[in-house]
């Protein structure tokens, strides 16, 4: 029984630091039925940002450090336990005296420095567990029935997004670009002065640009439970309820321009790795992950290349080509993924090339290690990242774009506490830009600001709410 019970508090202990640990990164607690799989990105992460040396002794350390608790916890118990046996008398004796001084405690409330006495803390957690994984099974049942349901499911292609018809769109997410690098002291002057002057840019080059907010389903990492958010108009907060609507057929923002048979639709997918089976989900008639866009330069960290020469190579890979008929495209920027170190520089576009020439960039930047444990360089270095991310976007539809250009550029979510704060919200900003006054005409009434910097009054919708938003606004029978 105490080798039993022994086992149980180390394993309480490791959830414990596991807790710890996603609530740094994920604002969220661990997840007993979910979140072993993210252990696999963790290490990964660990192994991009700081080397493969530096990641093998953190799986180490943590499988050792694993072990350690469970044997020692069960051997202290054990030990105690022993002690008692051989003390019978005098330990039923304390035993006794000590349960009831708790018991009394419990009952009155009986605090010390502002925490209880008698503290309840083990058996409350082990309730809290229980329950998390009840709601947990409960939810994905009741989402698979939420997700069979679609507003716009069996609307004809014919009839979507007729107000956007001839526009070559491109819907970007920019890695960690939440609300902390706009209204974060340490961070929005920065950010702030390059969304002002961006703004600025396209309005002189003939565009225009509306923005808001959006509350992330995800912060601080699990992109991809934002991306789906956005394009399915789902709340997806959790990796069962991304299998779930992946597995099945509702449309996505990007499968509703496939389904019109009016746009070419094509995913540049920088951070993707290995094989994308959901692309198929998303509509995407061709996608190119980091392996085929011909990238020969260094990773900057996690980021396997630059915002800019993702971009480049999409200018050459599918925007620059001759086509029959509009692009419609999902471009993920990674430049701004944490620990932002190094952070790659803008070139001229001529010279970007294979990416050989971020060899140099990258080998003179900082190192991660120096500015993610520092509180106060990281704040500084990720508000550079999304400077850098932005600048290369809006860079590229000036150099790029056309009267027949729109693009849709957002957030995926909020990064971590270290550099967004305790209790931050999870509002991303998001933007819409035209050079067609017609597009922007078209949302009105959705009160966002003017420009690419959302203020205090834009309005926040839930992320989720975007989806029917967007095609409503660009249907048939859109009044305005």
């Amino acid at each position: 029984v105490a080798v039993v019970a022994g086992a149980v508090l180390g394993a309480l202990t490791i959830l414990n630091l596991l807790d710890i640990g996603f609530n740094e990164f994920l604002g969220r607690g661990f997840n007993v039925v979910l979140d072993w799989i993210l252990l696999d990105d963790a290490e990964a992460y660990v192994k991009d940002s700081l080397g493969g040396t530096a990641a093998t002794v953190a799986v180490i350390g943590v499988v050792v450090l694993a072990v350690a608790v469970l044997v020692l916890m069960a051997l202290a118990v054990l030990r105690i336990g022993n002690v008692m046996a051989r003390n019978s008398a005098v330990a039923t004796r304390t035993t006794l005296v000590l349960g009831t001084v708790w018991v009394m405690c419990a009952a009155l409330g009986v605090q010390v420095a502002g925490a209880p006495f008698a503290s309840r803390s083990t058996t409350a957690l082990v309730q809290d567990r229980a329950e998390r994984v009840r709601k947990t099974l409960k939810d994905e049942r009741e989402f698979a029935k939420v997700a069979a349901v679609d507003t716009y499911g069996d609307t004809p292609g014919d009839q979507l997004l007729t107000g956007l018809r001839g526009k070559d769109m491109i819907f970007t997410f920019i890695e960690s670009y939440g609300r902390a690098a706009i209204e974060d002291p340490a961070i929005a002057p920065g950010v702030d002065k390059t969304l002002k002057n961006a703004t600025k840019r396209l309005n002189e080059a003939g565009f225009a640009s509306k923005s808001g907010w959006l509350t992330s389903a995800t912060y601080g990492g699990s992109s991809w439970l934002g991306h789906s958010t956005f394009l399915t108009g789902l709340w997806i907060d959790n990796q069962n309820r991304y299998r779930t609507v992946t597995a099945g057929d509702h449309m996505s923002i990007t499968r509703a321009f496939q389904r019109t048979g009016a746009w070419r639709t094509v995913g540049i997918m920088p951070g993707v790795q290995k094989a994308w089976p959901e692309g198929k989900f998303y509509g995407l008639d061709h996608v190119y992950d980091s392996r085929d866009l011909g990238y020969k330069g260094p990773k900057f960290s996690w980021s396997t290349m630059p915002d800019q020469y993702a971009l480049k190579a999409f200018e050459r890979l599918e925007h620059g080509k001759k086509r029959d008929k509009p692009l419609m495209s999902e471009i993920i920027l990674t430049s701004s993924h944490q620990p932002w170190a190094p952070i790659p520089k803008t070139i001229p576009w001529s010279e970007v090339g294979d990416g050989s020439v971020y060899k140099a960039i990258q080998k003179a930047g900082k190192k991660p290690a120096d500015v993610f444990t520092d509180p106060d360089k990281v704040k500084t270095e990720y508000g550079r990242s999304v400077q850098y991310s932005v600048n290369s976007l809006i860079d590229y539809v000036l150099k790029y774009g056309n009267k027949n250009t729109v693009l849709v550029f957002l957030g995926d979510h909020q990064p971590l506490a270290r550099v967004s704060g305790d209790n931050a919200s999870r509002d991303v900003p998001v933007a819409i830009v035209a050079h067609d006054k017609a597009v922007l005409d078209r949302i009105s009434h959705w009160g966002w600001q003017d420009g690419l910097m959302p203020g205090d009054k834009a309005p926040v919708w839930k992320m989720s709410s975007f989806r029917d938003r967007f095609l409503d606004a660009y249907g048939p029978n859109r009044s305005y």
